[in-house]
């Protein structure tokens, strides 16, 4: 059974940086592509940034040049480097393939963003 635990969230001021993790089992993870997706109250989860099983990288808009995917197959890990964070990035933070498979969706980590 696949799961997936991310962790690293908590609360930060504007500007500052945090560095999210996802740890995975039950599956072979480097044959999957993989994503960080984000929830923010009232909105649809949406996918923040992307990573390719030859760790090549995507980024939304919201991201570029602030978040940093990456990922260790050896340690069946996701990374995501966040920094220059503003309150718009106050959100519940998750990990899933990409594209993601419904029932592997974890309890994700909150992020907050507020001085």
């Amino acid at each position: 059974q696949v799961q997936l635990v991310e962790s690293g969230g908590g609360l930060v001021q504007p500007g500052g940086s945090l560095r999210l993790s996802c740890a995975a089992s039950g599956m072979i993870f480097g044959l999957y592509a993989m994503g960080w997706y984000r929830q923010a109250p009232g909105k649809q989860r949406e996918l923040v940034a992307s990573i390719t099983r030859g760790s090549s990288t995507n980024y939304a808009d919201s991201g570029k040049g602030r978040f940093a995917i990456s990922r260790d197959n050896a340690k069946n890990t996701l990374y995501l480097q966040m920094d220059s964070l503003q309150p718009e990035d106050t959100a519940v933070y998750y990990c899933n393939a990409n594209p993601p498979y419904d029932y592997w969706w974890g309890q994700g980590t909150q992020v907050t963003v507020s001085s």
